[in-house]
């Protein structure tokens, strides 16, 4: 069972101190909603079923006019539901939250919500549950027509996919996705840098789990060309080390060397657990552009007919043997 963290309560208060109302709401919150609403959230934690039946009589209290309160009581219960794993009754909350996105609160309060949401279930394990989540959410948005949300949601859905070994359906996620990114022409719109890297580095996981090393090079030298962007470190990170195997695969040891490093710094600062493989690599990097392991080379400059299968498996097995040694760097790293 999911406990709720003091981020997810930090959350919840800045919502509450921010709150903001589209124009057809009254200017003034209606006094018994609101008591209401912080006397139901005051059980959440220890007495989530009696929560659960107080958030309700917020929504009672409504009287059918969907407002600030109402939303904001249907996401606590969206929440206290994922806790019990109710996954029914979670669903079913979740799709009348989303009837109040259309005039009830405004825009930015309801991608923010939606936003919120949609990253405290993706803990789950279930994956059932996450494609669901993601598709009823794509499925309101048709009307909302907000750009944003769409892209962010259409981008965990194809990370899902990713997950799932389902390339078929990523692949026409993906397709989506760059037609969202695209000028009159059919080019890269490059004023959606942030949003381009972010699909190469989605397109990149799906081509590294295929093999497939042509596709891997082209995106790994358009993401290059993209300056105006501001991307997450993980997402750098994927692109680095993708640059960084190319690089070794093609004998260019200096530059595998540059990327992995890179990588491993994005990877870190990021906290996600590949620095440790791109750590082997760095090593591996390293070693061999000093010229400390001739092996190396025989293995990496082979006939040009199995050059890419040969090489692609060579990065693993280098990386199994490095195991050992990386172990002795991190705890002096440590």
């Amino acid at each position: 069972m999911y406990k709720m963290s003091d981020d997810d309560f930090m959350c919840d208060d800045e919502e509450d101190y921010g709150l903001e109302y589209s124009e057809d709401s009254n200017s003034e919150p209606d006094v018994d909603l609101e008591n209401q609403y912080y006397n139901s959230k005051a059980l959440k934690e220890e007495e989530p079923l009696a929560a659960l039946t107080s958030f309700q009589k917020v929504l009672d209290l409504e009287g059918g006019e969907k407002g600030e309160w109402g939303f904001k009581a249907l996401k606590q219960m969206i929440k206290i539901n994922f806790r019990l794993s109710n996954f029914d009754e979670m669903m079913i909350r979740y799709k009348q939250l989303l009837t109040y996105i259309k005039s009830a609160v405004t825009r930015n309060h309801s991608e923010k919500s939606i936003n919120s949401i949609l990253d405290y279930i993706s803990t789950s394990r279930n994956m059932e549950l996450l494609q669901n989540f993601y598709e009823t959410t794509l499925e309101a948005l048709k009307d909302a027509k907000n750009d944003r949300l769409w892209f962010k949601t259409n981008t965990k859905l194809g990370k899902l996919y990713y997950d799932r070994g389902d390339f078929n359906k990523l692949g026409k996620i993906l397709k989506q996705l760059h037609q969202s990114c695209q000028t009159d022409d059919g080019e890269d719109d490059l004023k959606k840098g942030t949003q381009l890297l972010e699909i190469y580095a989605l397109e990149i996981q799906m081509y590294t789990a295929q093999k497939n090393n042509k596709k891997l090079k082209t995106l790994y030298e358009q993401s290059l060309h993209i300056k105006s962007a501001i991307p997450h470190p993980l997402i750098m990170g994927v692109i680095r080390e993708c640059g960084g195997k190319m690089h070794l695969r093609e004998g260019e040891f200096e530059k595998a060397h540059t990327d992995f490093f890179e990588a491993f710094k994005n990877y870190d600062e990021s906290g996600s657990p590949r620095r440790t493989t791109c750590l082997k690599y760095l090593v591996l990097a390293n070693i061999t552009v000093q010229g400390r392991i001739d092996q190396v080379n025989q293995v990496l400059f082979l006939d040009r007919t199995t050059i890419n299968t040969a090489r692609y498996n060579a990065l693993d097995k280098w990386a199994n043997q490095l195991t050992t040694l990386h172990a002795a760097i991190s705890n002096k790293m440590a």
